[in-house]
């Protein structure tokens, strides 16, 4: 399994956690999620890895959050996938996967489970 980082190029922290990978010497896959999102599985596979739900990695600020209700503790996690689905700009990042795991790396130090640090 290859490194790979879900980064959104206008965040600080993504781009903190990219340049800590860069910086040992890992040579991630970039995946601009905005502009390609995980579809629902592959999001569903990551979310089982890290073992999160769909609420977890949610982004509030910046986002269609409040206007879509997704506050609403009844919401299924089906309904969460589904603004997900519409909205990428909802999923909290950088998401990384490594040999080592899956990890949300919010805060930035979270990387150093992934790495061996």
């Amino acid at each position: 399994m290859s490194t790979i980082i879900y980064h959104n190029p206008n965040c600080t922290t993504s781009r903190n956690v990219l340049a800590l990978l860069q910086e040992r010497g890992l040579k991630p896959q970039i995946i601009e999620y905005l502009k390609t999102p995980p579809s629902r599985a592959r999001l569903s596979e990551l979310l089982a890895h890290m073992g999160k739900k769909p609420r977890d990695i949610l982004r509030k600020n910046g986002t269609p959050y409040a206007e879509l209700g997704l506050d609403d503790p009844s919401l299924s996690d089906d309904k969460i996938l589904d603004a997900i689905e519409t909205h990428p700009i909802l999923i909290e990042r950088p998401i990384v996967v490594t040999p080592q795991g899956v990890r949300l790396c919010r805060p930035k130090e979270i990387l150093f489970e992934l790495i061996g640090e």
